[in-house]
């Protein structure tokens, strides 16, 4: 298939701004795609209860199922930053942000071990302290099996000028019990925000930093997430607005970059780049989506085949409320390396 597939999946009622929540996809035994994100359907994010709603596809994304429920929250609390990952077990993991209130968001894992049919309890992989926020689409699997979940932490975010510090949570056996890191990563004016992870060919871990300097920062690990650099800038010119994600290209071995490009105070199209040295530099930079009305966020990539698979919510500014949707994106691998 060399055709690109573009559509709206999910989309806010009008009379709600938001009632739904980033999510992210995976590729069930089948072939089936799975993709899973936080239905807000007894009123609006962040505070109201939320059903773990999945979809599925059987033909590579063309044509989506109708939602049902995939994980059960008889508890009603408010669940959203989803995050799906097959591990080299083979079972699939599922990752979600419970928040209790302005200084209470913890992270939580259940496992599958029969293509989502059944899940275990749920297992805290924070450790209960203070808003950790892991967004969605972020938990990698190491080479060499450890588990790295990336998040950003502030004692209470309803507090004035909170600032936000970067680490990891760590995991060596499936996601039964996990580690903090020693470091946390400090970065200037608001702090370092949103983090994501990618595994170099050298061994070391480069993570990318969210920050109110400009650009996206960065850091990197020589021990499989133990301990971080401090961050330093990268180069990429990024708005305070901006939500990046990185990851590795299966077929062709080279790094993707997904970020929000552009100046404070100005139209921001989403923007894709590709590195073939591990980060230090980047090209065939394309827009996803141009600069306009509209803003982009929380998004998920993964790679089925020769295609890379995206999902990210579309802020509608021109609309009265604002309107929030999911956009799904199938696009060949090779246009990521096509020049416009």
């Amino acid at each position: 298939m060399s055709q690109e597939i573009e559509l709206t999946l999910i989309q806010s009622p009008p009379e709600v701004e938001r009632n739904t929540d980033d999510g992210d996809i995976v590729q069930l035994a089948d072939g089936r795609l799975l993709l899973v994100w936080a239905d807000y359907h007894a009123g609006s994010f962040p505070e109201a209860p939320t059903r773990v709603a999945a979809m599925t596809s059987n033909d590579a994304g063309q044509t989506w199922g109708e939602p049902y429920t995939l994980v059960e929250n008889p508890t009603q609390e408010s669940l959203m930053c989803f995050s799906l990952l097959r591990i080299s077990s083979g079972d699939i993991l599922f990752f979600y942000g419970r928040r209790n209130s302005s200084s209470d968001f913890q992270v939580f894992v259940r496992s599958s071990g029969d293509e989502t049919q059944t899940w275990s309890e749920p297992v805290m992989v924070t450790e209960g302290d203070g808003y950790c926020v892991m967004i969605n689409a972020r938990v990698i699997e190491l080479s060499s099996g450890r588990i790295i979940a990336p998040l950003e932490r502030t004692d209470d975010c309803s507090v004035i000028n909170h600032v936000l510090v970067s680490t990891v949570f760590y995991s060596d056996d499936g996601g039964r019990s996990w580690t903090k890191s020693e470091t946390d990563i400090a970065c200037a004016k608001r702090g370092a925000m949103e983090p994501g992870v990618v595994e170099l060919t050298d061994g070391r871990l480069l993570m990318i930093i969210h920050t109110e300097l400009g650009q996206i920062y960065r850091s990197y690990s020589s021990d499989e997430g133990l301990t971080w650099t401090d961050a330093e800038p990268m180069g990429i010119a990024a708005a305070v607005s901006a939500h990046s994600a990185i990851s590795r290209i299966p077929a062709t071995g080279d790094l993707l970059l997904i970020w929000d490009q552009g100046a404070e105070d100005s139209p921001l199209s989403l923007t894709a780049a590709v590195s073939s040295d591990e980060g230090e530099t980047w090209h065939h930079k394309r827009d996803l989506e141009p600069a306009g009305p509209h803003t982009y966020a929380y998004r998920s990539v993964n790679f089925v085949e020769d295609r890379v698979l995206l999902t990210y919510w579309v802020t509608d500014k021109q609309a009265e409320p604002a309107r929030l949707y999911m956009k799904f994106r199938s696009l060949p691998v090779a246009w990521l390396y096509a020049r416009e």
